[in-house]
């Protein structure tokens, strides 16, 4: 399966006020292995930036001027994505603005093209009533956000496809930097993703372990003599793995 995570950075919040992208930047995995073979690219936007943006992402209208348009790297990025099934933090945001450049280019829409999953939905799922920034999912997963001073595209893809692996599989093997790829244009790039810590370890309390040893007491009790549980596990310590 081809997953690529996506992340953007804009102009300002609102695409209905005229508001255009400034990057785009794609994180590739293959059977929830990133491979490597990453795309970015800075865009020009014919448009000021606001100054909120600016802030949040520390570029310039100045670094964007000699920077391609939309439609010189369409193609590009099409072809890039096509097929693959898009991971995307708040995905309303950002294909809502992918969408209004590919309708300016006469290309369709992303959905024409690609599935999309929201990690923002899924992150809400599973941690109702918290927060659920990129930000704060780095925090509760033990995810290494500390090279965020700013938001960037290519950081932000990054991190989602840490975070987005913690979210879904507890026990994910974490030794999956990149192999390195060769260069594939102008606009791709290989960074290896910081996928180099083990899998958290949380044992069992005093307390936790009292109550496990009197639910099995009451196991042997009922069927009379010792449970198949505690046949088979009496040698193993209780222990919880968590993601």
């Amino acid at each position: 399966m081809r997953q690529i995570v996506l992340d953007t950075e804009t102009t300002g919040l609102e695409v209905r006020q005229g508001h255009r992208l400034i990057e785009i930047a794609c994180v590739e995995m293959i059977e929830r292995r990133p491979t490597g073979n990453n795309y970015q690219t800075y865009l020009n936007p014919e448009r000021a930036i606001d100054e909120g943006a600016r802030q949040v992402t520390g570029i310039e209208d100045e670094f964007l001027l000699d920077k391609p348009f939309f439609a010189d790297v369409v193609d590009e990025f099409l072809q890039f994505i096509d097929g693959a099934e898009l991971i995307i933090h708040n995905a309303t945001f950002d294909v809502g603005f992918l969408d209004a450049e590919l309708e300016r280019a006469g290309r369709g829409k992303i959905a024409d093209r690609c599935t999309v999953l929201d990690t923002l939905v899924m992150a809400r799922e599973r941690y109702p009533g918290q927060r659920n920034s990129l930000d704060a999912l780095c925090k509760r997963l033990g995810v290494d956000n500390s090279g965020r001073d700013l938001h960037g595209g290519l950081i932000d893809a990054q991190l989602l496809a840490e975070v987005y692996l913690y979210m879904t599989s507890g026990q994910v093997a974490l030794d999956l930097g990149f192999e390195g790829a060769a260069e594939q244009g102008p606009n791709h790039v290989a960074v290896p993703l910081r996928l180099d810590r083990r899998p958290r370890v949380l044992r069992a309390s005093e307390e936790e372990q009292v109550l496990h040893e009197g639910r099995l007491d009451a196991l042997d009790k009922s069927a009379g003599g010792s449970s198949v549980w505690r046949a088979q596990h009496a040698p193993v310590a209780l222990e919880a793995k968590v993601s």
